[in-house]
């Protein structure tokens, strides 16, 4: 019998729909609700920027004011509450970057993120960049290590109100994985130890010295002679082109010593030295004109790290005053590198003398870069060696020394690991610094097959006179690892009111050695290179040396009064770009590792140009900042005239090249094709081989394929493998190879094209950007962006040969001080004020950054209150 359906009950249909509908309806309530914690937990990190804040240990009330970017003004009545308001002010913006950075230097990764660490951790406590900045600290005067402590103070007054997400987002990712960490207050040694890490970054040639010990070891083992060896060597690491491209001090200026209270590192001895008299004899002269050095349309290293810096006189410029220009190249970071931030004692006095504007650190108290009311400064890395590899004989904890055992300095330390067990640490040490061998892959290997200079040749150790008997070990010398004077350079710098002044803060910057570039109110320009210099014994430190013998140790440091000094040059421009300082008849030697000058003569031939077009602007300075021209490119174009490739796309893709500007433009076909063909043809020349020929450095290859273009026999163009058997037949493969990957990437229509896209630049979280969990990835990283330039440009947005077109290194900041009107001067870096995720300020300057657009640096009184969108008022508890 059937029963009629009840009219009043739903239907199935719609009872499914009901419950299907519940289930979307909460899986959205969720999910609404997981996005307004997400929201809610990402925004209780930011900061509070406007109102008034009552802060525990502040003397006086301080005034924070921000522009439209979120870049403080910080004005104080004293040094003390000064330093304690920028604290504070990085700490609101930067923190988990500051706790990280602190965490590398000191060699305590592993306590964040656990045992993945532990090899980083091993590494960076051997060097022990800690324990040289606790001494430092305690060796500052009482008036400087009062800034330090200040500053620790405001930061540790962030810190007492806030703690983990409310600090910043980061903690509460970190917090999945490491539920136990809380950051521990700051010390002033977390702000030193952050110039060792700077300064390892600026180490320059200890990678070539690796390579080439490598290389040397490998042509070894697969039979070459020693002849052959050095040879082969000599022409992949070429000398610095003198005759072609300039030197930064082509004449040496004659000046007053600088006289300081303290002893500068740069000095050798223990013991305070008698001031030098001051040069007035030595005058170095450039080979060959600038312009006819420029004439050859060049770049320089990009890949690397590097910088430009350039000063103008008044006597070429459209104001009559000077004009300076800085853009430092680093490793592509976000947040970036560096934090814009003004400094202001309301009333100048001498124990509060600061009024200066630039770019910080997050983390280090002052302005590393910038301008005050009188004077501007610039940086480059001078490129000078101030490392050095030693082999050491070892026997159980002892080394030999001259004939004899001596005893090895041991440390034990241990290694605490987030969620695993502590690890032992034993650190050995000889008087040359510390054994890095066993720590990394390279320097390992170096000790399992060891070579060392002697002289003007290359000895596999097997063939090295009188070698001590045991193990082989490798150690590093380096000047970072003892105590210097860096942490007072800074606020020397920033309260210098003439040249003289300038060069007394020069005297102090010891480490990370830096090109110093001056220019100020009264019309003056100058140059000044600083640092600790060794001044080696029997070897150059190009290759490893003979640990065994003090014959090879270092003998001490170069007086300060006889490093190059350039003031108010007759041509009235000096450029630094990582090049050679001075030409080899220098009294001491200073490096055979320079940067090959491309970038430093390219910058010149514009500067000369646009002067001699009209007097120069502020916007000459910020249009050569993003010159894109290929000096490598322009030569192959030339040189595929001659060359016939097969098949219509190949032919077609050397045809961009006929009409090409050499400029790496990022909507350019032909500046694609011309950087795809360049590493096609690099890879064929140096890595195809049976011992493949190191390649990290694009400004050195430039130069030995440069040479190589004028010789279609070079030796270097055969490769029985690759079956060329000259320099054309090396062109055409290249070339077609060249033209099959581009049509693999971007199709084969050539006309579409475009360097931007493959060179694109995507910015990284520091720590969780490398999660390997896709959406943490999602909520920090940013990017990618398709941007010009490339390696060996002025614009460097530097990539790696052999492995991706995307840029690595970049400018991280670039600024033009026009010191006819401060407040006209402008800048801009890689991403924002913020270290927040989500923040407004986290990224709003990278758009600007890549196409090149600077803004205004307000710096008077007045023109930074009209600037503000928001004060924030730190006042005294209670």
């Amino acid at each position: 019998m059937t029963t009629a359906a009840d009219p009043t009950r739903p239907s199935l249909t719609a009872r499914i729909g009901r419950i299907v509908f519940v289930v979307i309806a909460a899986l959205v309530v969720i999910a609404v609700a997981a996005a307004f914690f997400l929201t809610w937990t990402i925004h209780r990190s930011f900061p509070q920027t406007s109102g008034e804040v009552q802060l525990s240990g502040l003397e006086k009330s301080v005034t924070v004011q921000r522009d439209d970017r979120g870049i403080p003004t910080i004005t104080a009545s004293n040094a003390h509450d000064l330093f304690y308001a920028q604290g504070f002010t990085h700490a609101q913006d930067r923190f988990f970057e500051m706790d990280f950075r602190r965490h590398v230097t000191s060699g305590r990764v592993a306590e964040m993120f656990g045992e993945s660490q532990v090899e980083t951790d091993k590494f960076l406590r051997t060097l022990g960049w800690r324990k040289v900045a606790e001494e430092e600290v305690a060796n500052l005067d009482d008036t400087t290590r009062g800034y330090y402590e200040a500053y620790a103070e405001g930061v540790n007054s962030y810190l007492s109100s806030r703690s983990g997400a409310e600090l910043s987002f980061e903690y509460a990712v970190l917090g999945m994985q490491n539920a136990d960490y809380s950051p521990e207050p700051w010390e002033p040694a977390d702000s030193v130890a952050w110039l060792k890490a700077m300064a390892w970054d600026l180490r320059t040639n200890v990678e070539d010295e690796t390579d080439r010990a490598l290389l040397a070891a490998k042509l070894d083992g697969a039979g070459s002679a020693d002849a052959d060896t050095q040879a082969l060597i000599d022409t992949v690491y070429p000398a610095y082109p003198f005759d072609r491209n300039p030197v930064i001090v082509p004449k040496i200026t004659a000046v007053e010593p600088v006289v300081t209270d303290a002893t500068p590192a740069s000095f050798s001895g223990a013991t305070k030295p008698e001031v030098t008299e001051a040069l007035s004899t030595i005058e170095w002269q450039e080979a060959e004109s600038v312009i006819a050095a420029a004439s050859m349309m060049i770049g320089g290293v990009g890949e690397g790290i590097g910088s430009n810096s350039w000063v103008v006189s008044g006597d070429l410029t459209e104001s009559g005053k000077p004009l300076l220009a800085n853009d430092p190249h680093l490793g592509a970071s976000l947040p970036s590198v560096w934090y814009q931030v003004q400094l202001r004692c309301d009333t100048l006095s001498e124990s509060c003398p600061f009024d200066v504007g630039g770019f910080s650190f997050a983390g280090l108290p002052g302005v590393v870069i910038g301008h005050n009311a009188q004077v501007a400064w610039g940086f480059t890395n001078l490129t000078t060696d101030v490392t050095d590899l030693y082999i050491e004989k070892v026997e159980g904890d002892e080394y030999w020394r001259d004939g004899a055992l001596t005893p090895m300095e041991i440390e034990e330390d241990v290694i605490k690991v987030a969620g695993g067990e502590d690890v032992p640490l034993t650190i050995r040490r000889t008087v040359h610094g510390p054994i890095i061998s066993g720590l990394t892959d390279d320097f390992t290997a170096i000790s399992d097959a060891p070579v060392v200079g002697a002289g003007e040749s290359v000895l596999p150790l097997d063939g090295a006179p009188e070698i001590p008997a045991g193990e082989t070990a490798v150690s590093l010398r380096w000047t970072a690892l003892e105590p210097g004077t860096t942490a007072s350079a800074l606020f020397a710098m920033n309260t210098a009111q003439d040249f003289q002044d300038f060069r007394h803060a020069a005297s102090l910057f010891d480490v990370p050695a830096q090109n110093l570039v001056y220019a100020d109110l009264e019309g003056n320009i100058g140059y000044q290179a600083p640092g600790r210099l060794p001044i080696r014994g029997a070897g150059d430190g190009w290759l490893p040396q003979a640990g065994w013998d003090s014959a090879y140790d270092w003998q001490g440091f170069i007086p300060f009064d006889e490093l190059p000094v350039s003031y108010n040059p007759p041509q009235g421009y000096i450029v630094t770009a990582n090049n050679a300082i001075v030409t080899d008849d220098y009294d001491h030697f200073l490096s055979r590792d320079w940067d090959y000058g491309y970038r430093a003569a390219r910058i010149a031939h514009l500067i000369e140009r646009k002067a001699a077009a009209g007097p120069m602007t502020a916007q000459d300075m910020r249009d050569i900042q993003m010159d894109n021209e290929m000096w490598i490119g322009k030569q192959l174009a030339v040189a595929m005239d001659k060359v016939d490739v097969d098949g219509k796309g190949p032919k077609a893709a050397v045809d961009l090249l006929r009409t090409w500007d050499a400029q790496n433009a990022a909507d350019s076909p032909a500046a694609a094709y011309a950087n795809v063909l360049w590493s096609n043809l690099a890879q064929n020349i140096f890595v195809e081989r049976d011992v493949p020929l190191p390649v990290g450095d694009q400004g050195r290859l430039f130069s030995v394929v440069g040479a190589m273009l004028g010789d279609a026999d070079d030796p270097l163009w055969t490769n029985e493998s690759l079956g060329t058997t000259d320099m054309y037949s090396m062109l055409a493969l290249s070339a077609e190879e060249a033209y099959a990957e581009l049509a693999e990437l971007q199709g084969t229509d050539v006309t579409r094209w475009n360097w931007g896209s493959l060179h694109a630049l995507p910015l990284t979280h520091a720590t969780l950007g490398t999660s390997g969990i896709a959406p943490v990835e999602m909520l920090f990283n940013r990017g990618p962006y398709p941007v010009g330039g490339g390696s060996s440009v002025v614009n460097a947005t530097g990539w790696r040969l052999g492995e991706s077109y995307a840029t690595t290194t970049v400018p991280s900041m670039r600024m033009v001080i026009d010191l006819s009107d401060l407040d006209a001067s402008t800048w801009n870096h890689l991403t924002g004020a913020s270290g927040h995720a989500f923040a407004e300020h986290y990224t709003d300057q990278t758009d600007d950054w890549v196409k090149g657009i600077q803004k205004p640096w307000a710096f008077t009184k007045k023109a930074v209150t009209a600037a503000a969108v928001g004060t924030l008022k730190l006042t005294p508890e209670g």
